[in-house]
């Protein structure tokens, strides 16, 4: 039997933390998981694609927009599900049994967040919302069959909030894995917690009320 999984991830000059990503994705391999690895690049000066290259990643390149990355990677994709995963990101060890326990069924997938550092009650307002009100984000991964992707049309060629639109269009469809996906908060300890905390409930309640995405993109990008 073909190993299940294409695993896609978005990539734009990650370089430092690709290689703490795809090593802990080796578990998947080592399970016969994995039947791929698809990096998704948007345009990277530093040595990113050498590293995805290395690893024996199939590389996608194009125009740096996270959605479009994901869409052009998604559509790459082999495999009968997809498991997506920001490059900054850690799936912990023992990922592999709640994502094989999972394979039985036809619903997508999240995993509960943690910060690599700090960050505690923020990561607990993430899995929280994501539970409730079935809005995780892009930084706690989405496992999702072929079939599912395709009838909810894939990932929107967005700038931002590609995340958001995708499991917007899951909605009962998408239950919590028991599984944790590490990621970096570099930019919340940068910006402080509170403060970026608040500017990504700000853009998510304006993308709610219709603003543009491509006025949001340049906004949270400044």
């Amino acid at each position: 039997m073909p190993a299940p999984l294409s695993v896609i991830i978005p990539t734009l000059n990650a370089g430092q933390s690709l290689p703490a990503c795809l090593g802990a994705l080796m578990e998947g391999v080592e399970a016969g998981l994995v039947a791929e690895l698809i990096v998704s690049d948007g345009g990277s000066c530093d040595d990113t694609l050498a590293q995805a290259d290395a690893w024996g990643a199939h590389i996608v390149t194009g125009p740096a927009s996270r959605g479009g990355q994901l869409r052009r990677g998604c559509a790459q994709a082999r495999a009968q599900w997809f498991l997506v995963v920001h490059a900054d990101t850690v799936l912990s060890p023992g990922w592999t049994n709640a994502v094989g326990a999972h394979l039985g069924t036809q619903k997508a997938a999240y995993f509960q967040l943690r910060f690599d550092r700090g960050g505690r009650f923020v990561a607990a307002w993430a899995n929280l919302r994501a539970r409730v009100l079935g809005l995780p984000y892009g930084d706690q991964g989405l496992l999702i069959p072929r079939t599912l992707y395709s009838h909810v049309e894939g990932y929107a060629d967005i700038p931002l909030m590609e995340d958001v639109a995708i499991v917007r269009a899951l909605k009962g469809q998408l239950v919590a894995l028991d599984a944790i996906a590490v990621t970096s908060g570099a930019k919340y300890r940068r910006q402080g917690w509170i403060r970026r905390g608040a500017r990504n409930l700000w853009t998510l309640a304006r993308y709610f009320a219709g603003v543009d995405v491509a006025t949001l993109a340049r906004e949270y990008r400044r």
